[in-house]
């Protein structure tokens, strides 16, 4: 699946995406993944779909997710910060769901930091819905996670 909407483009990850995968986790997160992580999720996980956006043909984020019989699990999807706020992580997302639903998942799940406002409201303006805590699910700093739901 390749698409492309006027300088954006989304797409399959692939290993040579690795070192800007590498930028953007560590913009967006205070414990990113690291690139081993993201090359053992290409290669060695079969139940793993890892989608990028692209601007101008520069990565500029991605999704991730995996697709367990007929359940998706969104591992994590992250955005450069000065592309956040103008909806690509919206389109993103919306990809992702469609391509789950396309691979046989009936239901997605994820979870986010209570303190993610922004990604919370993107979810469930997207459907999803608040499903259970995990109590200090965060290890850099012992926050809950929110459990979310949506039937695809």
């Amino acid at each position: 699946m390749n698409d492309t909407y006027g300088t954006l483009s989304f797409r399959y990850m692939k290993e040579e995406d690795l070192d800007q995968i590498m930028i953007i986790e560590k913009e967006s997160f205070t414990l990113p993944w690291s690139r081993e992580a993201f090359y053992n999720e290409l290669h060695h996980n079969q139940y793993a779909v890892y989608f990028v956006v692209e601007d101008k043909g520069e990565v500029i984020g991605y999704c991730g997710v995996w697709i367990v019989v007929d359940e998706a699990h969104v591992t994590n999807i992250a955005l450069l910060p000065q592309f956040r706020g103008m909806r690509l992580g919206e389109a993103l997302l919306r990809k992702v769901m469609d391509l789950s639903r396309q691979m046989g998942a009936t239901s997605m799940t994820l979870e986010v930091r209570v303190s993610n406002t922004p990604a919370r409201s993107l979810y469930k303006k997207l459907g999803f819905q608040e499903g259970g805590i995990r109590k200090k699910y965060y290890t850099d700093n012992g926050e809950d996670g929110i459990v979310m739901w949506v039937k695809l």
